[in-house]
């Protein structure tokens, strides 16, 4: 009877919770207005367009193909990526539809996959009991947006065929005309602007956008939509100068653990024209697109042009903290089978008998360019597909050559999100195997950037450009820091636990100047606590506001997952929409639980932690003290104090 009584009130108690929680979310997703870079006054709702990154949304069959020795056949429909059931007992059948045409993006004659639609479709890549978790991608973001009281049509996926070029994706899918139509039916059904969540591949797939759109739009009506249509571009572990894991891909193959061998990782990959779009370029190399778009009026076609500052030729590694490749190639045939690579100077060859392997090392600027690839051209039966892949598809795109740098985007509000101080190759030194295409190249050593330092994989100490800190295990600082570039000349830099905190390690420097190069803050740091650190506009671009922010040991994968980043975007987005708040930025003194989930119990106390937040409130089901520890009702009235 007790436990029944205890049952009542609890669901009482739920009940004026959730009252509390719609009452707040009716607060944030209320009346609101856009002003200068401001939420007031009378639009009604907010839209969030998540653009997932590389092999991140579903692929599912569009055929009917029957295979072979296996009781597992492709039928319409069938999930394709990704499927470990059929991947394991149909390996080849599973080839025929993910493989791509190298030189005209086609599918293969017996198969073809096309990207699935919604929010199903970007969750979670394998559904299933175990395989579910493993593969989750957005699902955790998802149920954040839930549990907020965000309705369903607030959410919108913009999934896509992450296999194929950029402009590919326009010429087959009509992908960015459809995406223009998403934010614009997304005005129209919630009546306010939206904000873009975009993660790694997804925010080169968005930059292509906002270049394709000026094509789309009247050059005066072009920041007016953009104003109209998007609020905020939340940017999540984008590879701004590209990947050096992208050169293990195209070489040696990367299985990103799936059950296939390296080789046939590596064919994979090369069949897809978007495994170009993800190569490391300078940051000092810069081109005009085909079509010039003038805003003062007209369209001017005219050839490209790729012009380097006199800094990529005084640097030595265009901006990254090494050469990229290092590679032995037989030479046999001396300097002259290199006819590409004649202009180099002597020393890139090592000095070497006649007849032995000769080492030739390569930059951002040289792989990006088709130096490297003139240079193997003899030696790697892939080399002309990836020369035709790379000129037609990229170089000579007529929107834009996404193998330069990013300038801000044209969009009042900016966050450039990234995890950093992981271990990140940076590096490789490639010999070759003996063996045929796609297993000619072996990796023999790499390098690694760890917290400020370049070492080898057997631990030694390597010369070259390290910066203050190391990326996200796939993308090198040196690419994820460039958004850097996009805050005003003053910055505030603030860095805080990752964790709930009562605000005594929190450490803040005000008024940084900062000209256009890497912003690095004089802070102290504990080795077992993890850090966010901000860097804020405290003098912006008159009517834009730019922020960066960086999770110690977020991996590039699992940062959409992290808890912390989800707490400061929403608490980011809470503050925004209070035209009365003092500040720019959500206050980052002191961080409180704000869900169920960050309430645990205090066994050196022997109560629930954060007593002012949380009370213990043992509901039929629980199985251990700290899943009785909830949110007050009251936890509502907590979020003002982050305006």
């Amino acid at each position: 009877m007790l436990e029944t009584k205890k049952s009542i009130m609890g669901g009482d108690e739920r009940e004026h919770r959730r009252l509390a929680m719609t009452l707040a979310a009716v607060l944030l997703l209320g009346a609101f207005q856009l002003g200068e870079g401001e939420l007031k006054g009378n639009y009604s709702k907010l839209s969030g367009i998540i653009i997932p990154g590389f092999a991140s949304t579903q692929l599912r069959a569009w055929s009917i193909l029957d295979c072979p020795y296996s009781p597992l056949d492709f039928n319409p429909l069938d999930l394709v990526w990704l499927d470990t059931t059929k991947l394991l007992s149909a390996v080849n059948c599973w080839l025929k539809c993910m493989l791509l045409d190298p030189y005209n993006q086609t599918d293969h004659p017996e198969c073809k996959s096309r990207p699935d639609s919604g929010l199903s479709a970007i969750t979670e890549l394998d559904p299933g009991y175990i395989t579910g978790p493993l593969s989750s991608v957005w699902k955790e973001w998802v149920k954040w947006c839930i549990e907020f009281g965000i309705e369903a049509n607030g959410i919108i996926a913009a999934p896509y065929d992450w296999r194929l070029s950029p402009s590919m994706l326009e010429e087959r899918d009509l992908y960015f005309y459809k995406l223009k139509q998403t934010f614009e039916t997304a005005l129209k059904l919630r009546g306010g602007p939206s904000i873009v969540f975009a993660h790694s591949l997804g925010n080169n797939v968005f930059r292509y956008f906002l270049e394709w759109l000026k094509l789309e739009i009247a050059p005066k009506q072009y920041i007016q939509w953009l104003d109209d249509h998007i609020y905020a571009f939340f940017s999540v572990g984008a590879p701004l100068l590209g990947s050096t894991e992208t050169v293990k891909g195209m070489l040696s193959g990367n299985t990103f653990g799936l059950p296939v061998s390296e080789g046939t990782a590596r064919l994979m990959f090369n069949s897809f024209g978007s495994s170009l779009w993800m190569m490391p370029f300078s940051k000092y190399c810069r081109a005009d697109a085909m079509y010039l778009k003038h805003f003062s009026g007209g369209i001017r076609k005219g050839p490209n042009t790729y012009q380097c500052e006199q800094k990529e030729f005084q640097s030595n590694y265009s901006g990254f903290s090494t050469n990229i490749i290092n590679i032995e190639i037989p030479s046999t045939r001396g300097i002259d089978a290199y006819p590409s690579v004649s202009e180099f100077s002597q020393t890139n060859y090592s000095s070497m008998e006649c007849g032995l392997p000769t080492q030739l090392s390569f930059s951002a600027r040289e792989i990006s360019d088709g130096t490297f690839f003139k240079a193997i051209e003899d030696y790697d039966s892939d080399s002309k597909r990836t020369l035709h892949q790379l000129k037609k598809s990229y170089h000579d795109d007529p929107v834009l050559n996404p193998l330069t740098p990013w300038d801000r985007p044209p969009i009042k509000n900016v966050f450039c999100i990234y995890g950093v101080d992981s271990r990140t190759e940076v590096g490789y030194y490639f010999a070759p195997s003996g063996k045929p295409y796609p297993d000619n190249w072996i990796i023999t050593d790499v390098i690694y950037e760890i917290e400020g330092s370049l070492v080898s994989r057997s631990g030694n100490q390597v010369e070259g450009n390290p910066g203050p800190a190391s990326g996200d295990e796939t993308v090198p600082y040196h690419s994820l820091s460039w958004c850097k570039n996009w805050l005003g000349p003053r910055v505030n830099i603030t860095r805080a636990p990752q964790s709930e905190h009562d605000g005594s390690d929190v450490q803040v420097e005000l008024n940084v100047e900062h000209h256009d190069e890497d912003v690095v803050p004089n802070m102290t740091r504990s080795p077992r606590v993890k850090y966010i650190t901000y860097y804020e506009d405290s003098e912006s671009i008159p009517g834009k506001r730019t922020a960066v922010w960086e999770l110690d040991k977020a991996n590039h994968r699992n940062i959409v997952r992290s808890p912390a980043l989800m707490r400061e975007l929403w608490l980011q987005i809470w503050h925004d929409i209070h035209a009365d708040s003092p500040s720019k930025f959500v206050s980052k003194a002191k961080r409180g639980p704000l869900r169920d989930d960050d309430c645990y119990w205090d066994y050196g106390k022997a109560r629930c932690a954060w007593p002012e937040y949380c009370e213990y409130r043992y509901v039929f089901g629980d199985v251990h003290l700290g899943q009785s520890c909830r949110l007050r009702n009251s936890s509502a009235d907590a979020l003002l104090h982050y305006v």
